[in-house]
């Protein structure tokens, strides 16, 4: 006589295999279908005023939403496809917007002009000016590089550092309580007049803003290891060395990220000011161009471009994190 604990796991395979593929959602259907007529509106709806990339848009529309609706024919198929319906009332809702969007600027021209742009104005942007485009989000790429290397590592050593050692800490938790609460955009004046280049002005700038709360976490990761580590690895024989590399720093490991979760996103600030005031390349001076020319569609289309970089670099730190903490997968959600 089988008991309810075993009963109830042999239910759950059953229901798997009578029913294994998930079934795709009618809200995926509905998803395409609204993206199908938000780009019939755009092409059979005149303009206000004339528009170089209307066409090109109401076919993306189109093409898009034919997409949607393919996904949710395979959908029954193949798994993966089904499983994109969990995005469905976004795409339904992006639909939406792009339409009332369209309607108030490029087809009944109620908002002013340059500041609310036309939805056509940005694939201009991304069509126009992909080069420009895409060499600032290079330089902006390779500076926040340099200045977050830089400031990982020294804040990394620096923490590490206060937390196993006392005399360390005599020495550097002072200055760290001193410069560390100081915003790093509070240096500019500062770093532009001792570094010989403004690129090496805002390296430096980034790096200081990134290893704070690296150091901080850090410490607290190190100074809070639990002392019976540290007695079974002493009685295994283990020299300071092996303390430090083997059991200090992969205990502090979950302290350390959120370390440089907070660190990346404090580089971020500190990346548009640097490059607004003193760099002439990347995305900030991107925005500071445009804003001079009133070229409102590519500051938003930088913005959004971003956007989009800032979260790519955070969703690929959280990937490296439950990469190497596997165990605390899914403990900090982004």
């Amino acid at each position: 006589m089988t008991s309810i604990a075993e009963e109830s796991p042999r239910r759950l395979r059953l229901a798997a295999l009578d029913d294994p593929l998930p079934r795709p959602t009618l809200v995926l259907a509905a998803a395409g279908i609204a993206w199908l007529g938000t780009g019939a509106l755009v092409l059979s709806w005149p303009d206000a005023q004339e528009l170089e990339r209307t066409r090109l848009l109401g076919a993306l529309s189109l093409a898009f939403g034919t997409l949607q609706l393919a996904a949710y024919a395979g959908g029954w198929l193949f798994a993966r496809l089904a499983r994109l319906g969990r995005f469905a009332p976004w795409l339904i809702v992006l639909a939406l917007w792009l339409t009332a969007w369209e309607i108030v600027t490029a087809k009944l021209d109620l908002l002013p002009l340059p500041f609310f742009p036309s939805p056509q104005a940005f694939v201009e942007v991304y069509t126009d000016d992909w080069r420009r485009l895409g060499e600032s989000l290079l330089a902006s790429l390779m500076l926040l590089f340099r200045g977050f290397a830089i400031g990982a590592a020294l804040g990394f050593v620096a923490g590490v550092a206060l937390g196993w050692s006392k005399r360390a800490g005599y020495w550097i938790h002072p200055l760290m309580r001193l410069v560390g609460p100081l915003p790093a955009t509070a240096w500019l004046p500062l770093a532009f007049f001792i570094f010989p280049t403004s690129a090496a002005a805002s390296t430096f700038l980034i790096a200081l803003a990134t290893a704070f709360p690296l150091t901080v976490l850090t410490w607290s990761g190190v100074a809070g290891v639990q002392s019976a580590y540290y007695d079974v690895a002493r009685t295994l024989g283990a020299n300071s060395r092996f303390l430090v590399l083997r059991v200090a720093i992969p205990a502090a490991l979950p302290h350390v990220f959120v370390g440089l979760f907070m660190g990346l996103g404090s580089s971020f600030a500190v990346l548009v000011v640097a490059e607004m005031l003193g760099v002439k390349s990347g995305l900030g001076w991107y925005l500071q161009w445009a804003q001079g020319w009133a070229a409102y569609a590519n500051m938003y289309g930088a913005l959004l471009v971003m956007a989009l970089m800032c979260s790519a670099l955070i969703t690929l730190l959280f990937r490296v994190r439950d990469r190497l903490l596997a165990w605390q997968k899914g403990l900090v959600q982004w």
